[in-house]
C-alpha cells in the first residue's frame, strides 16, 4: 500500500515538517522558553527550549505519521481501506502539526492562542470528516468501530458504519459548537456519548442477530 502512495507520504511528511520551516524564519523572534502545553483551563502550564519546539516536535509528529501509515499497510484488509478514508489517515497528522506549530509559536510570540476553542473545533471538524466516511467503510482492522462484533460479522460491520456516520457528523457539529462557548462538561460529554453509542448499536445487532 505505502508503495503505491509513496508521493502521497512524502508529501504529507514534508508537510509536517514545515513548522521547522517557520521556526526557523522566526528563529530570532523566539524566545529561549518556548510555551508547548495548555492545561484543560487553557492556560500555558509547559515550556520547552525553541530547539525542542522547533526541531524535536515535528520530528515526533513525523514519527507518528510513518508509524500510522506503517501499521495501516500492515492491515490484511487493507485492500479495504477505500481512498477516501486512507487520505484521512494521511492527512490527520500533517494537520495536526501545522495546528500545533501555529499556535506554539503565535503563543511564544506573544498573540493570544485560546486552546479551549481551538482544540475542540479541531477535534469537532475530524469528528464530522470521519463520520463523512464511516458508512463507506469496509471491514478492515485499522481504520472504523473496531470492536468484536464488527470484526467478526461483516454485516455487523456495515450497519454499525451507518449507524455511526451520522452520530459522529452530528456530535461533531456538536463538539465544535460546545467548544467555541467554552462548555467543557458537556464537551466531555458528548465526546463520551458518541465513542460509546456505536459499540452499544454494534453489541445490539449482535444480540438481535
Amino acid at each position: 500500500m505505502l508503495s503505491k502512495n509513496k508521493k502521497k507520504l512524502i508529501l504529507t511528511s514534508i508537510v509536517i515538517m514545515l513548522p521547522v520551516l517557520i521556526g526557523l524564519v522566526l528563529w530570532n523572534q523566539l524566545p529561549d522558553q518556548v510555551p508547548t502545553h495548555w492545561n484543560a483551563n487553557g492556560e500555558i502550564d509547559g515550556w520547552s527550549s525553541k530547539y525542542f519546539a522547533v526541531f524535536i516536535m515535528p520530528l515526533i509528529m513525523l514519527g507518528v505519521h510513518i508509524l500510522c501509515m506503517t501499521v495501516t499497510s500492515m492491515d490484511p484488509k487493507n485492500k479495504n481501506i477505500t481512498s477516501k478514508p486512507l487520505n484521512l489517515v494521511f492527512w490527520i497528522c500533517p494537520v495536526m502539526s501545522i495546528f500545533v506549530g501555529c499556535c506554539t509559536y503565535a503563543a511564544a510570540l506573544g498573540i493570544e492562542v485560546n486552546m479551549n476553542t481551538l482544540a475542540p473545533a479541531i477535534i469537532g471538524i475530524i469528528f464530522i470528516l470521519i463520520g463523512n466516511y464511516l458508512p463507506k467503510c469496509q471491514q478492515n482492522y485499522t481504520v472504523g468501530i473496531k470492536v468484536p462484533w464488527t470484526l467478526h460479522d461483516e454485516n455487523n460491520w456495515n450497519a454499525t458504519h451507518r449507524f455511526a456516520g451520522p452520530v459522529w457528523m452530528a456530535g461533531g457539529v456538536a463538539l465544535t459548537i460546545l467548544g467555541i462557548f467554552g462548555l467543557e462538561l458537556l464537551f466531555a460529554a458528548v465526546l463520551l456519548i458518541i465513542a460509546i453509542l456505536p459499540m452499544i448499536y454494534s453489541y445490539l445487532y449482535y444480540k438481535k442477530h
